[in-house]
């Protein structure tokens, strides 16, 4: 019989809590930053449940915390809000695309479960410290122009739910953080390395309009100028490094008003990954470079605003350690598996995990692609309810015997202090008019 027993008991106890949660938050994708209807219906759970919660109030999401009511450190559990969007995906909001082809409701789901059965005896009378449980909104990096409206009226300062939060103050006196994310590929639970991060761009090319054929000698083509862009970026990739993992991947979200017009503006929206902060850095620098000699080999003006997006993420081996043991009380630990090699993919847990002590596992229990037309929860017992009891195991794991594996986990790494942090990662905030003509016929970069 495993160890714990009593954990397992608790989950099970709210097993229709957590599945009626995965259903109804499936049924209400809502976007990043958007995400109200889904924050209430897991606040007026929570509140059921006897929490009291401190609400993001002009965002979406809140957190609160369950104290065991002896001193110890503090462990932060995360579920991500937010959906994305897949307008092909049979089961997608009609209106907005939006989707959790990317399983984020199975996230809050587990979340509510462990909620509820940390609120049991049984699973925490033996535990010191306490755990922050955080629905958190807008991990997905998805509408860069809603975003840049909430930060231009000053609600947010950062473009994702974690670094908004944290910058918020939210995750003050932390002392370490983990979530597991569902996945549609493995035996039961997986862990990597980590994860890069990302810059996020939204790039404006300005033209000038004129009719498309009987005057187009007098209009400047914004649309040739962003392909001609495109082109660019395409001839640096040679020059990245293969080891720093850049990736950029740009859409065109503006392509013009009016076929018979010479476009006058066109915006293009992209990510700059990459393994490291200066990996990224370096990367974006080039790409710069290349959109203003795009504009300029057009006549046209182009302005860049870049934002901070993901910070590479990197598990902590000390948690890797102990989540294989949680893991494999809940899963067996053949169904374990530990991936030497960081993911290409982004998320913004990245941002804790420079910070603090952190892991983002994976478990099983969807299938089809990510992100993608044919994903779907497909075991809601595994996606759900397996991981809120691998979950627990893992708090019960760090708190327990007098919270002596979190204590020294706490101990060690060295982390940047919050401000030190946001100081470093700013500089890649940046708004560029990248063109100047001069009076003279120079052009400026």
């Amino acid at each position: 019989m495993s160890r714990f027993g009593n954990v397992f008991t608790a989950v099970d106890k709210y097993r229709d809590l957590i599945l009626k949660a995965e259903r109804y938050i499936w049924q209400n994708p809502e976007i990043a930053f958007r995400e109200w209807k889904t924050s209430s219906y897991l606040e007026e759970r929570f509140q059921d449940l006897g929490y009291r919660l401190v609400k993001a109030g002009n965002i979406p999401g809140f957190y609160t915390d369950y104290d065991t009511g002896r001193p110890g450190p503090k462990i932060l559990v995360f579920g991500e809000l937010d959906s994305v969007v897949c307008y092909e995906h049979p089961e997608s909001d009609p209106e907005t695309g939006a989707v959790h082809a990317c399983g984020h409701n199975a996230q809050c789901a587990a979340l509510l479960g462990i909620a509820a059965a940390l609120k049991e005896n049984s699973v925490t009378n033996d535990l010191c410290g306490s755990v922050r449980l955080c629905a958190v909104p807008a991990e997905e990096g998805i509408d860069i122009e809603y975003r840049e409206g909430l930060l231009s009226s000053g609600i947010i300062r950062y473009y994702s739910g974690k670094a908004e939060y944290l910058y918020r103050g939210y995750f003050d006196n932390v002392d370490m953080a983990f979530m597991v994310h569902t996945a549609t590929r493995g035996k039961g639970f997986s862990i990597y390395d980590g994860a890069i991060g990302n810059i996020k761009k939204r790039v404006t090319f300005k033209g000038v309009a004129s009719h498309a054929a009987s005057s187009p000698h007098k209009g400047v083509n914004a649309l040739y100028a962003a392909n001609v862009g495109l082109c660019a970026i395409n001839a640096l990739r040679e020059t990245f490094k293969d080891e720093e993992h850049i990736r950029v991947h740009p859409i065109i979200t503006n392509g013009g008003a009016s076929v018979n017009a010479i476009p006058s503006e066109v915006v293009l929206e992209t990510y700059v990954r990459g393994i490291s902060i200066d990996a990224i850095y370096a990367a974006n620098t080039k790409i710069n470079r290349a959109l203003a000699g795009a504009a300029a080999s057009m006549g046209a003006g182009v302005v860049i605003s870049d934002r901070v997006g993901s910070s590479p993420l990197v598990n902590n081996k000390a948690l890797i350690k102990a989540a294989k043991i949680a893991m494999a009380e809940t899963v067996g630990a053949k169904n374990i598996e530990v991936h030497k090699k960081t993911m290409t993919a982004s998320t913004d847990m990245g941002h804790i995990s420079s910070v603090m002590p952190a892991i983002h596992p994976y478990i099983t229990g969807a299938e089809g692609t990510s992100h993608g037309k044919d994903y779907y929860i497909t075991n809601p017992e595994q996606a759900c309810v397996n991981s809120a009891k691998a979950q627990l195991c893992m708090i019960s794991l760090l708190l327990s015997n007098n919270a002596q594996r979190a204590k020294e986990i706490a101990a060690k790494g060295n982390y940047p202090s919050i401000p030190a942090y946001f100081k470093k990662i700013d500089r890649l905030n940046k708004n560029i008019d990248a063109v100047k003509y001069l009076k003279n016929g120079k052009v400026i970069l």
